[in-house]
């Protein structure tokens, strides 16, 4: 679950209850990210922390050994089909870079055009909506993603 939400300390519980395996939360959005991670944890889930374009990738770090996963928001969040923000992939190296186990996911603009980008900067996770939904073979489209991730992957893992 990718929590674009204001309150993500009140969703923690539901969403477990619901199924979740994993919760996603803004670190923009809580004062206290280290209660809310540990909120999660205690719950069954995984932990993702996301940031938002504006936020500063150090700002994520401390928390990184405490996280499953890096969401680095490629667009501004809240609606979809925005242009990808390929200024954000020094952020996707950085974390890539600094902890090179971590689970690193880009969220906005990321289709056959951008996912190179991506992939080569250090994502091994993808969000892709609007350039999937909006395909005439969104099936073709969900395999090149996937295929340029894992390449890229192997590739890290020879370099």
């Amino acid at each position: 679950m990718h929590m674009m939400v204001s309150k993500p300390e009140q969703w923690v519980k539901p969403m477990a209850v619901a199924g979740a395996n994993q919760y996603t939360f803004h670190l923009e959005a809580t004062e206290n990210p280290g209660a809310l991670i540990k909120d999660i944890r205690e719950n069954g889930m995984k932990v993702g922390l996301a940031i938002k374009p504006g936020t500063s990738v150090e700002y994520l770090a401390p928390w990184a050994n405490q996280i499953d996963m890096a969401l680095v928001m490629t667009v501004e969040p809240g609606f979809g089909g925005q242009k990808f923000m390929e200024d954000m992939m020094p952020k996707v190296h950085w974390l890539r870079t600094q902890f090179p186990s971590l689970d690193i996911e880009v969220d906005g603009g990321v289709g056959p055009d951008t996912v190179h980008k991506c992939a080569e900067a250090g994502a091994n996770m993808i969000v892709s909506g609007s350039a999937i939904m909006r395909s005439e073979d969104p099936r073709s489209v969900i395999n090149l993603l996937r295929n340029v991730c894992s390449e890229a992957a192997q590739k890290r893992s020879l370099d």
